[in-house]
């Protein structure tokens, strides 16, 4: 009777000293939480790591990590396709893609899943986080946030929905999440006009700029997470897009010197690089990169068909991919854009693969395999060239616009100055704005852009036809799992 009792005596104690211990055999991690009921908030190394997560959503290859560049390049004219794989873009390349097209799919669900995280994280830090990490580096923290949610709200109005010049934008735009969704139910919400959701980024921005630091303390972090001049320069180019010009030189004007040599006097001295080929080779963090998506270590690859380099790059030793080479009806046979200009022996090369060896391809990006190039976003020299032509088209031949202008040719090629009498007038001086855009920023993901903002036929190119605004293809169809899932959503932006 005795042994009996001890038996379950031995078993009442290993019992309670293994739940004593479970604790130390599943400790509670202090980065990963699955409990939601303000766990990711707890801490400020959790907080942080949310952050940071969401940077490295933006940096996903569906999205800034290459495929957005490289998808708004190759529908335009400076291009052709050599693999005819619709999984690398040849769909968008000749202008047929449709509900169910990989990029179609896969932008849109990358873009919001960003969204939503950015959603999550402001609404979480509003309920539990701001007493946590104090309210200065929580409004810092929301600000990153609203930008990264900006430019993902900018990156899908691009590719799926009507120019801003096509009615004001007034046309039907996107669903406009601004709330966390954190369960399965029915999410469905219709289209917000084009006006609508750019008024939505430009606030985000303006936020952005009002709770970000000045700057980030060393050049890594300057050009890998936002700042003051991230969120001003990042105006800019909306603005542009919007063709609000007068808007596009107040923010300018923040951060742009009125005179030569151009420079950022407050937060970040963000100014061009005397050599374009530093912009695109190792550190990558110079002054000119305002905002770039990194790719610090091999467990950071963006994956071998999302990088750009994989896209655009080839040699003879390690031929890569290089799905695209230079249409040689497109920007490089511009007689204006001299052989000895630097960015023309930089980055635009003849191949020496048998099989290629009369086709030039790009070496903006020209680190092989597993593609550790950062990806710009935004470079200082878009500023420039964004206040030139808003100056431009408002002032017309205007000294300031050609001094900008020449600062950015002239970086690479010095023998060449524009000149009130080389451009004649203001219809000029924007045609040469627009080509220096076309050249500075080739394999950046802007050529799509400036076409349609400007409502602008994209030009044909190899056997594919000329695309006018009224051509259904001029923005790509919504996500059909979208249109499956959102009763609300309604049809075609078109």
């Amino acid at each position: 009777m005795k042994k009996k009792i001890l038996v379950i005596m031995l078993g009442m104690v290993v019992g309670f000293n293994y739940s004593c211990q479970k604790s130390l055999l599943d400790p509670v991690s202090q980065t990963q939480v699955a409990d939601q009921n303000g766990q990711p908030f707890s801490t400020s190394a959790r907080i942080q790591s949310q952050v940071l997560a969401l940077y490295a959503n933006l940096r996903s290859g569906q999205l800034q990590g290459g495929r957005f560049q490289v998808y708004n390049d190759v529908k335009a004219d400076n291009w052709i396709n050599l693999s005819n794989n619709q999984i690398t873009a040849s769909n968008t390349w000749s202008a047929s893609v449709n509900t169910t097209s990989t990029e179609v799919l896969n932008l849109w669900s990358q873009g919001y899943y960003t969204i939503n995280l950015c959603n999550l994280f402001i609404d979480g830090m509003a309920k539990y986080g701001t007493p946590v990490v104090g309210s200065a580096l929580a409004a810092n923290y929301i600000a990153e946030a609203k930008f990264i949610r900006a430019i993902c709200y900018y990156d899908l109005l691009q590719l799926y929905a009507r120019p801003y010049a096509d009615g004001n934008g007034a046309k039907p735009g996107l669903p406009l999440r601004l709330t966390g969704l954190s369960s399965y139910s029915d999410q469905s919400l219709a289209k917000s006009s084009v006006a609508d959701v750019y008024a939505q980024i430009i606030k985000d921005l303006n936020d952005s700029e009002t709770g970000l630091p000045l700057t980030n303390g060393s050049a890594l972090n300057n050009t890998i997470r936002a700042h003051r001049n991230s969120a001003i320069a990042f105006k800019t180019r909306v603005y542009l897009t919007m063709g609000k010009y007068a808007e596009v030189i107040t923010e300018a004007n923040k951060i742009v010197s009125t005179a030569a040599p151009f420079t950022a006097t407050t937060g970040v001295a963000n100014a061009l690089q005397s050599n374009v080929l530093n912009v695109f080779r190792a550190p990558y963090t110079t002054t000119e990169s305002i905002f770039s998506v990194p790719f610090v270590v091999s467990t950071e690859q963006v994956g071998t068909q999302n990088a750009l380099g994989y896209y655009y790059y080839a040699n003879g030793t390690n031929p890569g991919n290089a799905e695209f080479y230079l249409n040689p009806a497109g920007v490089i046979a511009d007689a204006n854009w001299k052989a000895t200009d630097a960015r023309r022996t930089n980055f635009i090369y003849l191949s020496t693969i048998a099989a290629n060896n009369t086709k030039y391809f790009l070496a903006k990006w020209n680190a092989p395999g597993p593609y550790l190039d950062y990806a710009p976003v935004i470079r200082y020299a878009e500023v420039l060239l964004n206040l030139a032509e808003a100056r431009a088209r408002t002032a017309g031949v205007d000294a300031q616009a050609l001094a900008l202008l020449n600062a950015v040719r002239q970086r690479s090629d010095a023998t060449t100055t524009f000149t009130s009498a080389s451009v004649g007038n203001a219809a000029g001086l924007i045609a040469a704005i627009m080509q220096e855009r076309n050249i500075e920023f080739l394999g950046e993901g802007l050529r799509n852009i400036d076409f349609m903002r400007t409502l602008g036929t994209i030009p044909a190119k190899s056997n594919v036809q000329a695309i006018d605004p009224s051509n259904p293809q001029y923005i790509w169809p919504l996500s059909n799992d979208e249109l499956l899932y959102n009763t609300l959503i309604g049809g075609s932006n078109n």
